[in-house]
């Protein structure tokens, strides 16, 4: 993975660079203005119920928050779902996903009512990628998630390895239930491509767990410094928005004030 991604740093220019000074400049106008709105989108394998802790921590501090529930079938399926709930949004939004979700956000985030992007574990892609072309040349001793082969053009976690690799951190019974319930992630949304990544223009913020098995760390690190995120690490899983809710709210409302 790390391969792949130095070959991606390699292939920046000045132009970018200038491009996000551009972009500092639009955040900076933003920044007096108070963000209510919260969308929030969930990654491969799950659906958007394990968001709940995050959703009720945040309802509890006065934003409106929504889930969107991706269907997981393809990129551009995804991206409409997330970009029609940012549709029914009343004003500015912080726009967040996990895991996959980074995908989705990367290409949905360049939606009007969208001001920033909360990165949680997740891949932070950059034009004309996708996640299939960041996890197929992993370096030695990173993790590999077990994946089984697709069937029917469907991709499922091994069962016996879930708890290890996704939600380490959470409970045996809980991540039981999480593998029994998985949602597949269709071949299609693995290979599906970003066009216009959102972060290149509107701030971001990520979260790195040191503990993931999903996407290693250094991995993590790498997309959040391309994206120039503000960054916080925290020591947990893949599944860090339901094991560790508060780190996750409080980088969200530090996103949603709109302060770098």
């Amino acid at each position: 993975m790390l391969k792949s991604l130095t070959l991606v740093v390699l292939g920046w220019t000045l132009a970018s660079a200038g491009c996000r000074d551009a972009a500092a400049e639009v955040g900076a106008a933003q920044r007096s203005t108070p963000v209510k709105n919260v969308v929030l989108v969930h990654g491969a394998f799950v659906d958007g119920g394990g968001w709940e802790a995050v959703y009720r921590r945040l309802r509890n501090d006065g934003y409106h928050v929504s889930v969107v529930q991706n269907g997981l079938t393809s990129l551009a399926d995804d991206v409409a779902s997330t970009q029609r709930v940012l549709d029914l949004q009343d004003g500015p939004a912080i726009l967040v996903g996990h895991s996959y979700g980074g995908a989705v956000i990367s290409e949905s985030g360049n939606h009007a009512k969208v001001v920033g992007l909360v990165y949680v574990a997740a891949f932070a892609l950059d034009s004309g990628e996708s996640v299939q072309a960041l996890i197929q040349d992993p370096p030695p001793g990173a993790p590999v998630p077990p994946i089984l082969p697709p069937v029917d053009g469907l991709l499922f976690l091994d069962r016996s390895k879930f708890h290890a690799a996704f939600a380490a951190d959470l409970s045996a019974e809980r991540a039981g239930f999480l593998a029994d319930a998985q949602v597949p992630w269709a071949v299609a949304a693995l290979t599906g491509t970003v066009g216009q990544t959102a972060w290149r223009s509107k701030p971001s913020w990520y979260l790195v767990t040191t503990e993931d098995r999903m996407i290693a760390p250094a991995a993590q690190r790498f997309m959040a410094r391309r994206a120039m995120a503000t960054t916080v690490e925290v020591k947990g899983s893949h599944a860090i928005y339901e094991s560790r809710p508060a780190e996750v709210v409080a980088l969200i409302e530090q996103a949603a004030r709109l302060r770098k």
